[in-house]
C-alpha cells in the first residue's frame, strides 16, 4: 500500500502552508515526516487523509485518487491527529466498538477486532476503564487502536509521543516499531529522537517546503 504524492499545496487566505511537494512513501515503508512545528506536517497529514483538501496537486493512496474517491482512501487509512479524538466518559470496550462501527466493521466481527486491539496496543488492564481516568501514555494507546480497529494498511500518526513522560515514550515507540513490520507507516514529529527510533527513512520539511529526503542513516 503506497502513498504518493504530487506538487501539493495548500493555502489558508494568503498564508501557503505547503509549497509544490511531492514524495512518495512504498508499501512496508515507515517515514518519519521530520519538521519544527509550523512546518506544515499536520496540514500534509490532513490532506493525505481527504479531512482537507488541497489547493494543487494530487494525492494516490494505493493509485486511489484522494479527489476523486476519498471514502475508498479512509477505508485504506488508519489515522491518529495530534488531538487524540477520544471520549473520556466511555469505557475504553465501548469506545473500540463505537469506533468500529463508524469505520463499517461488519457486526459479526466488532467484538474479535476490539478484542485483538486491546492485546496489541496493551490495554487489558484498563480495558474496562472510563478513558478520562487513564494516563496520557494509555489514552495514546486507545487512540492508536482505534486508528486500527479496521485492519487499515496504512498508518498516519501525528506526533504520537506528543505529552508523554520518558517511560510512556518508550512504551509508545516500542509499540510504533512493532506496528511498522505489518503495515505501511507515516509518521510526524518535530523530535529527531523520534525519527531515529521508529523510522527507516526521514523527510524533512520546513516552511511548507521538503527540504531533505532520505534514510535515517544518512540524514539523522
Amino acid at each position: 500500500m503506497s502513498i504518493k504524492v504530487e506538487n501539493l499545496s495548500k493555502f489558508y487566505g494568503q498564508q501557503q502552508a505547503v509549497k509544490n511537494i511531492s514524495f512518495e512513501i512504498k508499501a512496508g515503508e515507515v517515514v518519519g515526516f521530520l519538521g519544527p512545528n509550523g512546518a506544515g506536517k499536520s496540514t500534509t497529514m490532513k490532506m493525505i487523509t481527504t479531512y482537507l483538501t488541497p489547493n494543487e496537486g494530487v494525492i494516490k493512496v494505493n493509485d486511489i485518487d484522494t479527489n476523486e474517491e476519498p471514502i475508498q482512501v479512509r477505508k485504506k487509512i488508519g489515522y491518529l491527529p495530534e488531538q487524540n479524538p477520544l471520549y473520556n466518559d466511555m469505557n475504553v470496550i465501548d469506545y473500540l466498538h463505537y469506533a468500529a462501527e463508524l469505520q463499517s466493521v461488519p457486526k459479526a466481527e466488532i467484538a474479535e477486532a476490539v478484542k485483538k486491539m486491546v492485546k496489541v496496543c496493551g490495554l487489558e488492564d484498563v480495558k474496562h476503564k472510563d478513558i478520562g481516568e487513564l494516563s496520557k501514555g494509555y489514552k495514546q494507546r486507545v487512540g492508536l487502536a482505534q486508528a486500527m480497529i479496521h485492519n487499515p494498511e496504512v498508518l498516519l500518526l501525528d506526533e504520537p509521543t506528543s505529552g508523554l513522560d520518558p517511560n510512556q515514550i518508550i512504551e509508545i515507540r516500542k509499540l510504533i516499531k512493532d506496528l511498522g513490520k505489518h503495515k505501511t507507516l507515516m509518521l510526524s514529529t518535530h523530535i529527531l529522537q523520534e525519527v531515529q527510533a521508529t523510522c527507516d527513512r526521514v523527510i524533512i520539511i520546513n516552511n511548507g517546503e521538503i527540504v531533505a529526503d532520505g534514510t535515517t542513516d544518512s540524514l539523522c
